[in-house]
């Protein structure tokens, strides 16, 4: 029985994969960034330009100024592990054809065949990086982290969720970027991290931080788990503390020699990489992002008002001062089932508040949502919508409405049926979610709701409403997020439908963004919240052989 029950459960995950895969092939089909828009284009011409660089210049010249590589067009700004893919690519692309990567004649070439190359590079990767690491991770963590009052989803569930979500299909496959590298990487960081295996997270974290430097929103809880890991606990020696905190600066100092090593060799060389990651030019924010620097520059012009550097340190002190509750508690107090909710909590204070925030950059909170799915779907799912939401500007400017609506449908349908299965087996019912709702109803008005009757419902009074507040709130809670999702669906037919003022051309983006970023900080206090309830984990003092006197 055990092993018709895991046959049909790997198959539903198998199924479910190649649907994920085949809803990435049709977007594949859609506009992508700067498609046809001369003379800079979009990310699409970024990185394949990137390959034109690196494969026609030495690679001390990938992130140098100069005739060869003007870095105001789409110059080189990610670290070195994003170059030696970009190489990689490059290189198989100039089998293929060399006018893909031909030096300075390969600019905005757009060719089908072309188009096709450069969308299965994305796709390879996000198969055998991204996939894997969102099967692994629900697997690997199944009964880790799980609130023992709740039965949380099932891992091919989960997964099968985590996989259909619209934001990265659509960035990374729509618009076109390779984000599924970087967060695949965190993913299997974040595994290692729940399994103990330290020196494994070490690695591939670096691997991740050094794909994309806007890794370092997951760093802080990285850094203090790892760190508390390394903190003696009763019974053990400060030696045994301090060899494992050298494990682990040894793992990261030879992950980053490793992946740095070209540049290493002259000072001028490593800074101008270094000066690349971090460029202070761009502002604190892109177009209209859903943050609070956003908001607040509708009513108080921050741009007129600071010079970059000015806002720089300004967003540097208001990001460690939001991040820092969240990362104490890991630290002091920290326990496996809280380091979901740090990544959480701080890459959401990561993208409210720190400098050169974007709206793709919400997908760095999107990834541990997903992950914590299990244990609040409802929130996350509303999460996730909304942080697909957030970036529909964005979406609407690349001509991805049309996918945008479709994955958006896709995948709240798919949720429902999720849920409908998960509250089936839960309630031992045949009509699952429905059951769910019908019960609530019991509970709360204290009639039989199979022979409730208008006049029954009238019947709630103040006494019910104080013995079944917690019903309530539950209640609550449904009709307050489907009147939010509802919101943002209106808010989407206005721009998509009617023009905006001519006094305010942005009226509509401006809109999303702050009706986005006023649920990203309810969302902010609400996870934070959800990280400092949950009590130190003991299992390592436990496990700890005290010495006997």
């Amino acid at each position: 029985m055990f092993c018709v029950k895991l046959s049909c459960e790997v198959w539903l995950v198998i199924f479910g994969t190649l649907v994920a895969v085949l809803l990435r092939g049709c977007t594949t089909l859609h506009p992508y960034s700067g498609e046809g828009s001369p003379p800079m284009y979009g990310d699409y011409e970024a990185q394949r330009h990137w390959m034109e660089i690196t494969t026609n210049l030495p690679i001390t010249e990938w992130y140098k100024n100069g005739s060869e590589n003007d870095l105001m067009y789409w110059g080189l700004d990610y670290p070195p592990l994003t170059a030696y893919h970009m190489f990689a690519a490059g290189k198989l692309a100039e089998l293929i054809n060399e006018n893909y990567t031909k030096l300075h004649d390969s600019r905005g070439f757009e060719s089908d065949e072309h188009k096709l190359f450069m969308r299965y590079t994305v796709l390879v990767v996000d198969i055998l990086v991204y996939i894997p690491s969102l099967v692994v991770y629900f697997y690997a963590t199944e009964c880790q982290g799980s609130d023992k009052k709740v039965k949380p989803l099932s891992p091919s569930l989960s997964t099968i969720l985590g996989l259909l979500y619209p934001g990265i299909i659509l960035i990374d496959h729509g618009h076109f970027q390779y984000n599924c590298v970087s967060l695949g990487l965190a993913i299997f960081a974040t595994v290692f991290v729940l399994k103990k295996f330290n020196i494994a997270a070490s690695i591939c974290f670096c691997a991740a931080l050094n794909y994309k430097q806007m890794e370092l929103y997951h760093s802080l809880p990285f850094f203090m788990y790892l760190l508390s890991s390394c903190v003696p606990k009763p019974g053990q020696s400060t030696t045994s503390g301090i060899i494992k905190l050298s494990k682990i600066a040894v793992t990261v100092v030879l992950s980053f020699l490793t992946i740095w090593a070209p540049f290493l060799f002259n000072m001028d060389d490593f800074l101008v990489v270094l000066q690349r990651q971090f460029p202070l030019s761009r502002g604190v924010f892109e177009d209209k992002v859903s943050n609070f620097w956003c908001v607040l520059n509708i009513f108080y012009k921050l741009k007129l008002r600071f010079t970059n550097y000015e806002m720089m340190r300004i967003c540097l002190f208001a990001t460690i001062s939001m991040v820092f509750p969240s990362s104490i508690d890991l630290f002091l107090r920290p326990s496996s089932k809280k380091f979901v909710l740090a990544l959480i909590n701080s890459s959401l204070a990561f993208f409210l508040f720190s400098f050169q925030v974007h709206e793709k950059t919400i997908l760095l909170v999107a990834i541990p949502v997903i992950l914590y799915f299990p244990q609040k779907p409802f929130v996350c799912f509303w999460f996730l919508c909304l942080s697909v939401f957030s970036m529909t500007p964005l979406l609407y400017k690349d001509g991805l409405v049309i996918a945008t609506v479709a994955l958006m449908i896709f995948y709240s349908t798919s949720f429902q049926v999720s849920i409908e299965h998960f509250y089936r087996n839960y309630l031992n019912a045949s009509d699952g979610l429905a059951e769910y709702y019908r019960s609530l109803l019991h509970v709360l008005l204290n009639i039989e709701y199979k022979k409730a009757t208008q006049l029954d419902i009238l019947k709630l009074t103040y006494k019910e409403i104080v013995r079944n507040r917690k019903t309530l709130k539950q209640f609550a809670f449904h009709l307050f997020m489907f009147t939010s999702l509802m919101g943002s669906v209106f808010l989407s037919f206005l721009l998509l439908v009617f023009d905006p003022p001519e006094r305010y051309p942005d009226l509509f983006p401006l809109l999303i963004s702050a009706y986005s970023a006023v649920h990203f900080f309810g969302f902010f206090v609400y996870f934070n919240v959800q990280q400092i309830k949950i009590p130190q984990e003991f299992d390592d003092i436990r496990n700890v052989k005290l010495k006997s006197s």
